[in-house]
């Protein structure tokens, strides 16, 4: 198979569109006015035989934008220190269009028309990226603007559990609490948890559709 199919093939199983899997850590619960602390993302890509993996990753700590507000429950839970210099932390610009510039890449080598975000809770991520952007006045946003696969939803469907730890083991994958709530460990759990949900129905022979016309009436059924 050429790769010009392979590609298709990602771009063919989600609509033509790019997922990529985020996480992000924050100083609270309000998008416009809490601080965003950390940001990790991880592309994905698909094998000629139609099974999804990871590819790229990209990990930034985050200078709180001026103005934001910093909640000290939200620092007390994830453990984050916003102002300690060995964070590393970059501006939420410099970070956006760096993530920008991946997708934007992934999108076109793929053969895809938009990025989704996939992240756990995604209503929660996709606001506070939005949020940045916005704040970050950069254009060309390869994001979907209000379309998201919530792997909380999807693991509630298939495995009986919402929350990304419990999830994670109840489909047979390692987590280690002692690490989570961290934006690049929590990202990598989410994408191995997203790639085995839609590996699994291809498994268990949810995808590709098999298309049955009935002949005598002329009825597309799709299983």
């Amino acid at each position: 198979m050429s790769t010009t199919q392979e590609f298709n093939l990602l771009s063919d199983r989600f609509r033509t569109f790019y997922p990529v899997v985020m996480d992000i850590e924050t100083a609270g619960f309000n998008a416009k006015t809490d601080a965003l602390l950390e940001i990790a993302i991880i592309t994905l890509k698909m094998d000629k035989l139609g099974w999804l993996h990871k590819e790229d990753t990209l990990h930034f700590h985050i200078e709180p934008f001026k103005g934001s507000i910093i909640n000290s429950d939200a620092i007390a839970f994830n453990k984050i220190d916003p102002f300690n210099p060995l964070r590393g932390a970059i501006s939420e610009k410099i970070a956006i269009e760096s993530i920008f510039n991946m997708v934007h890449k992934g999108i076109k080598i793929q053969g895809c028309s938009k990025g989704i975000v996939v992240a756990h809770n995604a209503h929660f991520d996709h606001n506070f990226l939005m949020a940045a952007i916005q704040r970050a006045k950069i254009k060309n946003n390869p994001f979907h603007p209000f379309v998201t696969f919530d792997t909380a939803a999807l693991s509630g469907l298939v495995v009986g559990q919402t929350v990304l730890a419990k999830a994670c083991k109840a489909i047979g994958l390692t987590f280690d609490n002692n690490q989570a709530h961290s934006a690049l460990y929590d990202t990598l759990q989410t994408a191995n948890l997203f790639c085995e949900l839609v590996n699994r129905w291809k498994r268990l022979g949810g995808w590709p559709l098999n298309q049955i016309k009935k002949k005598n009436k002329g009825i597309l059924i799709c299983f």
